[in-house]
């Protein structure tokens, strides 16, 4: 950073060129420049001097001319990216040596580089300002569309970040990314103390998603509890890294997750189309290559940390820059959430419809995931992939269907038309995404597992969940009125978005129709999906929060925090409702490892989606609602939520919402 000699010199040359009216711009931005300036930049005063625009005018068309050209240069580099990855992240079959080190490339590591370098971010910082968090919000109210505008465009340049840096993070992102996708278990071959096969011959599920969503759907088998069990037991093999690493995506053996003994499957067991695999039957487990793979992550993230003046941690860039709402009022959101009364009554309320079905059952830990709350709850797995398999025998048949799927949620036909022309919809890899577009011209791309039978109920719960991100994705891209406001506040807002779509995935199939009933258990469905989850949030946070204490720290010393995190969480507010004291199940979420602190924006996302149910009740037409809501664009959080809902974000809708439909029930 230049000396402050050279500054005071800087804002004087300019103060006696422009004079006192802009005294205030030019103080702040001339400060911005230098705090990211070194001297192989040159002479900051006669660049100063040169780029300060104090014309009204020209600054608008400056403005707009960084918008544009900044569209296309992150549009495409998307674009390039998607193509990238496009082997690791989409079903085209066995992985060549080559694919990974594709995925790692970052093509937009250098452009903030290159844009400092031919100082474009420096003209950004001259004439725009580059705020706090605490400065947004403090005139959140007061901004008119091209402030949030001029904002959104400073914050761009806010950091510094070498393109070593930027590539490094791609590069270990996309090797996390591609071991959770490759993270499978073949659950035919997974067997309990008699010996006994459980699951059907052909079932591969990916941890943690498809394994969290077979044991819901086992609540209306009549072996489902034996199952949930050894679900259960698999899960906290997974956590505590005891996983036998021969079982991971291998057919030709059979595990007993109890004993943790791996043995030859028998060949008349073995899917005819098994890939090849050594049969190691030592039980030897990964060397800890799951924390390894966390720690890798925080290692390369925290490498951008001397470069990000202003947030000079992930941990703070994530929740000040990411989601533009403090660390303290996210966590203090979660805690409200977690400690209300309300939990235990909708324990009661799980007990006694568990115990109707099966008598003296009482709540355990794996409860945590019980969807007998919702109307789908009365439906078998084996009924729901029947009907999806049939429908969606592949990923074109779901891209048919979503003009009638968007014309059920009411949106009006020439935007259904319209949304429809810009969704593409591929067969992923691994659980599945939504991957948007960055540029008007480019499409959103919908991801979701399809199977060799069709598309089967995880499959399309995932791809309606994903769909309601691309809508988000294309409105909040076309029809936002400026690109620099393109997206929603933070992630946690197009969550709640694709919530909305999700919740209505079996009433999609036309399975059931929504009344009073049906309305109060939703609601308390949703409370009981924000309690779950909140808690994998804390436990994120924690352990983030560890690392940067412990930076030296090794995969097997994370492994052990991580465990010991998640024992107590479990404990303060899980096991006096659920039973299973020292549980690890809220550290099974493959997000921990795969999405460096993603998982905060789960129950964000639910309680923000829930206040947006609320105001759908009173609309007449979701899509219409969806559509106004979806296009406003990228400013602060509680600014959007009043423009969409007339309120601030909030737990205490839904906390009031529950204890009325409890009480209804």
């Amino acid at each position: 950073m230049p000396d402050t000699a050279l500054l005071a010199a800087t804002k004087n040359a300019l103060l006696t060129k422009y004079g006192e009216a802009e005294r205030a711009r030019i103080e702040r931005g001339v400060t911005q420049v230098a705090s990211l300036w070194v001297p192989t930049d040159g002479d900051l005063q006669a660049f100063a001097l040169d780029q300060f625009v104090a014309d009204a005018k020209v600054l608008d068309v400056t403005l707009k001319r960084l918008e544009t050209t900044l569209e296309v240069c992150n549009g495409h580099f998307i674009e390039i990216g998607r193509e990238l990855r496009w082997d690791t992240d989409t079903d085209t079959g066995p992985l060549l040596p080559l694919d990974p080190l594709l995925a790692g490339i970052d093509p937009s590591a250098h452009l903030l580089d290159d844009l400092f370098a031919a100082k474009v971010g420096f003209v950004v910082l001259l004439n725009f300002p580059l705020t706090t968090l605490a400065e947004r919000l403090a005139h959140a109210d007061a901004y008119s569309r091209r402030d949030w505008a001029e904002r959104a465009l400073a914050a761009l340049f806010g950091r510094r970040v070498p393109a070593e840096v930027q590539q490094e993070i791609a590069r270990v992102g996309a090797d996390a990314d591609l071991y959770i996708a490759q993270y499978n278990l073949w659950m035919h071959h997974v067997v309990n103390d008699a010996g006994e096969r459980l699951f059907p011959k052909g079932m591969r599920l990916i941890s943690h998603w498809n394994l969290r969503d077979e044991l819901k759907a086992d609540y209306t088998d009549p072996r489902g509890l034996d199952k949930q069990r050894l679900i259960t037991k698999v899960m906290e093999r997974i956590v505590t890294q005891s996983v036998p690493a021969a079982v991971i995506d291998n057919p030709r053996v059979d595990w007993n997750p109890v004993t943790n003994k791996v043995s030859a499957a028998p060949q008349e067991f073995v899917e005819a189309d098994a890939p090849a695999r050594a049969v190691d039957l030592s039980g030897a487990p990964e060397p800890d290559t799951r924390y390894a793979q966390w720690l890798r992550q925080f290692q390369a993230g925290r490498r951008a940390d001397p470069y990000s003046p202003l947030t000079p941690t992930l941990i703070a860039r994530s929740f000040e820059l990411g989601r533009q709402i403090s660390e303290e009022r996210v966590l203090g959101l979660f805690e409200q959430v977690l400690t209300s009364p309300v939990a235990a009554k909708v324990a009661a309320l799980m007990q006694t419809s568990l115990a109707a079905k099966q008598p003296g059952r009482k709540l355990e830990p794996h409860d945590i995931w019980y969807n007998g709350l919702m109307p789908r709850g009365a439906f078998s797995e084996s009924e729901l992939d029947k009907k999806t398999r049939a429908r969606y025998p592949s990923a074109a048949a779901f891209a048919a269907d979503i003009p009638r799927i968007l014309s059920q949620l009411g949106f009006a036909k020439d935007r259904v038309k319209f949304i429809t022309e810009r969704i593409v919809v591929d067969a992923a890899r691994g659980a599945g995404h939504a991957m948007p577009a960055g540029r008007r011209g480019d499409f959103p791309r919908l991801r979701t597992r399809i199977g060799q039978g069709g598309m089967d109920y995880k499959g399309y719960n995932i791809a309606v969940h994903e769909l309601g991100h691309n809508v988000e994705q294309v409105e909040s891209l076309y029809n936002v009125d400026r690109v620099l406001l393109a997206g929603v506040p933070n992630t946690a807002f197009t969550e709640a978005l694709a919530f909305v779509f999700q919740a209505r995935d079996v009433e999609l199939l036309g399975l059931t129709k929504p009344d009073a009933a049906s309305e109060r258990r939703r609601v308390i469905n949703d409370f009981w999906m924000t309690f779950e989850i909140a808690g994998v949030a804390l436990l994120d946070n924690a352990a983030w929060h560890w690392l940067y204490e412990h930076p030296n720290a090794t995969a097997a010393e994370l492994r052990v925090a991580v465990v010991a995190a998640a024992k107590q969480i479990w404990n303060r507010y899980y096991e006096p409702l659920l039973g299973g004291k020292d549980s690890v199940l809220l550290a099974v979420y493959s997000h921990l490892i795969a999405y460096p602190l993603y998982v905060a924006d789960y129950p964000l996302g639910h309680l923000i989606a829930f206040q947006i149910e609320e105001h759908l009740q009173k609309a007449p037409a979701l899509g219409v609602e969806f559509e106004r809501m979806a296009s406003f664009g990228a400013v602060a959080p509680d600014v959007w939520m009043k423009h969409a809902t007339g309120a601030a974000v909030s737990a205490e809708p839904l906390l009031r919402a529950t204890e009325q439909a409890l009480a209804g029930l």
